[in-house]
C-alpha cells in the first residue's frame, strides 16, 4: 500500500451510504474507527442511520459503529453483512415472547 494514496483511499469513504447484503439501508459513513498501531480501520462511524435497524437504544446517540470486518464491498455504495439485520430480528423476537 503506497502511504501517499492511502489517507486519500480511506476519506473516500466518508459520505456514502451503507446497505446490508440484502438491500436494507443502515447508514452513512461520517467517520472512520482506526487502529494506528496496525494502520487498519477497524470500524465505520454511521450517522443518519435506519432507526428502524437498531431501535430506541441509539436514538438519541450521533450514530453507531459498525466493525469493518462486516463489510463485505466498497464500491459506490458500501455493503455490509445481514448481522446487523440479524441483530435487530433477535431484539424483536425477545420482545415476542416477553409480551
Amino acid at each position: 500500500m503506497n502511504p501517499e494514496t492511502a489517507p486519500q483511499e480511506i476519506t473516500t469513504l466518508v459520505g456514502r451510504e451503507v446497505y446490508t447484503k440484502n438491500g436494507v439501508f443502515v447508514g452513512e459513513v461520517e467517520d472512520l474507527r482506526l487502529d494506528l498501531n496496525v494502520e487498519q480501520v477497524t470500524g465505520l462511524a454511521l450517522h443518519q442511520i435506519n432507526t428502524e435497524l437498531f431501535g430506541p437504544d441509539v436514538s438519541g446517540s450521533r450514530g453507531v459503529i459498525v466493525p469493518y470486518r462486516w463489510v463485505q464491498a466498497v464500491g459506490d455504495i458500501v455493503i455490509v453483512n445481514d448481522v446487523v439485520e440479524r441483530v435487530h430480528s433477535d431484539e424483536s423476537d425477545e420482545e415476542e415472547v416477553a409480551a
